[in-house]
């Protein structure tokens, strides 16, 4: 009897795992799949806008930041003196401008009490005096504004919430306009890049269900949906070679390999203990539409 409920047990357990085995088999069967996938994220490269050395490194290497953190000052003297510069030179437009004004005001005072008195080349090279002294009022007022934004600019923040990476500078770093000094992971900008072989397309629509599974953690499987298909990759063959001639690699007839293609997916959610990072490994399977 013992033996006869072993072996039923035993059956059972067969059955079980051939049919597991059936469901994973018409899976993979069925379903486009690839092991060629690859996390993403978009990657602010944070350049300063100002030149001049760092005298503040507010951040570490790897850290979480949020939208508006300090990340690092450069050196604002500078910037403050061309500030005050531009404080005085606009206090000097307006009381140059003023003078002019009460030159002009006079002449037509004149005028109007005797029309021959002044003449009529000198008005109008009083009132073009004036005029002009009130572009310069408007020049000056913009290089107020242009000195306080470089002064602004000696405090560079975080753009967005994310992670610093590639952190390389430290107090009396020269930083130089518009040229990166670290990269800024957006942490909330991660989707999956998965390469599919062009046969499997038609098989693949935007809004499809797909799963996720990261090398880095095998046993999770994370629920995604299709975003978008690529509409191109890069050409192998017809580059520029020698003498601007097409440069045509050798291809064996009887073996066609098909392309892969990016397909965009996003992730629904994140399980907890389950982190993303840039450039992670994973395998992606599209599911089936049932409609």
């Amino acid at each position: 009897m013992k033996k006869s409920i072993i072996i039923v047990l035993n059956l059972v357990i067969l059955g079980g795992a051939a049919w597991f085995g059936y469901q994973k088999y018409q899976d993979y069967f069925n379903n486009p799949w690839t092991r060629d996938g690859q996390v993403r994220a978009n990657i602010i490269k944070v350049a300063p806008r100002v030149s001049g050395p760092i005298v503040n490194v507010a951040i570490t290497d790897n850290q979480r930041v949020q939208k508006g953190d300090l990340l690092f000052e450069i050196d604002p003297e500078t910037y403050q003196v061309a500030l005050a510069q531009a404080e005085v030179a606009l206090e000097q437009s307006i009381i140059s401008s003023k003078g002019k004004k009460i030159e002009y005001d006079r002449l037509l005072d004149i005028r109007k009490k005797d029309k021959g008195a002044v003449s009529h080349k000198d008005l109008i090279r009083r009132e073009i005096a004036y005029q002009e002294s009130l572009l310069k009022i408007k020049a000056s007022e913009e290089k107020l504004k242009s000195a306080k934004l470089n002064l602004s600019y000696t405090r560079v923040v975080a753009s967005v919430d994310g992670f610093v990476s590639n952190l390389d500078i430290r107090t009396g770093t020269q930083a130089v306009t518009n040229q990166p000094l670290l990269a800024l992971i957006d942490e909330n900008s991660f989707w999956v890049f998965g390469f599919f072989r062009e046969n499997q397309l038609p098989q693949i629509k935007p809004g499809s269900d797909a799963r996720v599974t990261l090398m880095s953690h095998p046993d999770t499987h994370l629920e995604a949906t299709v975003d978008s298909i690529g509409w191109g990759i890069a050409p192998k063959d017809g580059t520029v070679g020698y003498n601007l001639l097409p440069n045509v690699n050798p291809v064996f007839q009887w073996i066609r390999l098909a392309q892969r293609i990016p397909v965009r997916i996003s992730i629904k959610e994140l399980p907890e203990g389950v982190h993303l990072r840039f450039g992670l490994s994973a395998s992606i399977m599209v599911m089936e539409d049932t409609e």
